[in-house]
């Protein structure tokens, strides 16, 4: 499995294509978001078009109202890297959620816990009455190694660690063993200087405004999606539902989609750290047409080497 990862917008889904362009591939998602179904262009998933073009796996796969765990998505994207090489295609699993890469990669055993609505309902309005932060010492105090692998703002993920110790009555991340896989891994990491980083953020989100974002999130809370929903909560949708309710001006809503996303980019290289050698880097530079050309020429010429 060839494994294609870097921080939001640095073109990794545009790299990727390319590749399945000169390999026999399909593309297997990891991005915690592209697994809704209606949220399009707020995720950056890849248009109807390049699906046709590149098998796409793990997208669409659930209504923006319904559970979507990390166990779910490690048994779908194993199912997926399973039918690809049965092909005898090459599965390129390419995204940003470092949860998600790392689960496969490093080969974790995912404890199956079903979600207990009660006890989440109960810890929702303690995190909505208290502050998440509360909830976040709480796992700390418990289990660490767990709190470490999360953003401290992330309640969703919080909650669901304290609802699995609260259900096994063990430590989360002791039931997270590892076992490598049995397939050969290579993972390809792109970069880039952060000033850069930030303006190919500002004018992704510029464009995703101009394509629609805003309609996009007004069909959302028409279909009976709720603003709380853990996949309406997601940098863009939260911003525009904001805007829709009055909350704030288009402009302030923009500029704050702007710098959650930064704050994205920068999480995402805790996940994807430069100095871990088990990943390959290529730095994208001011990504020009030549500097793409270059990056694609010596991926291709790695994997080259890999697959033969």
């Amino acid at each position: 499995m060839v494994v294609i990862i870097g921080p939001t917008a640095i073109g990794k889904s545009e790299l990727a294509l390319s590749v399945a362009q000169c390999f026999p591939a399909e593309i297997i998602s990891a991005d915690s978001r592209q697994v809704y179904r209606y949220m399009d262009i707020g995720t950056a998933k890849p248009g109807a078009e390049e699906r046709a073009g590149v098998p796409h796996h793990v997208i669409n796969v659930v209504d923006p109202d319904q559970e979507f765990t990390l166990a779910m998505y490690h048994r779908l994207a194993l199912d997926a890297r399973r039918s690809i090489e049965r092909q005898g295609k090459l599965p390129l699993l390419v995204g940003g959620s470092g949860l998600y890469v790392w689960s496969l990669v490093e080969g974790w055993k995912i404890p199956e816990v079903p979600p207990d609505q009660e006890l989440r309902r109960h810890l929702e309005e303690r995190a909505e009455r208290e502050g998440s932060q509360l909830l976040y010492r709480e796992l700390q105090a418990i289990d660490p190694e767990a709190a470490a692998r999360i953003d401290p703002h992330n309640t969703r993920r919080i909650i669901r660690a304290l609802e699995i110790s609260h259900a096994t009555g063990q430590i989360p991340s002791r039931l997270q063993q590892k076992e490598p896989p049995d397939f050969p891994v290579l993972i390809i990491g792109l970069t880039q200087e952060r000033g850069e980083l930030y303006k190919r953020i500002d004018s992704r989100v510029d464009d995703m405004i101009q394509r629609g974002l805003i309609t996009e999130t007004e069909q959302l809370l028409k279909r009976g999606y709720a603003p709380k929903l853990p996949s309406m909560s997601g940098i863009g949708y939260r911003q525009m539902v904001e805007f829709l309710l009055g909350e704030m001006t288009l402009s302030e809503a923009v500029d704050k989609m702007k710098y959650e996303t930064h704050r994205m980019a920068r999480r995402q290289y805790a996940w994807f750290r430069p100095r871990d050698r088990r990943i390959r880097w290529f730095d994208i530079g001011d990504a020009n047409d030549r500097a793409s050309a270059m990056v694609l020429a010596k991926v291709k010429e790695l994997i080259g080497g890999f697959v033969s």
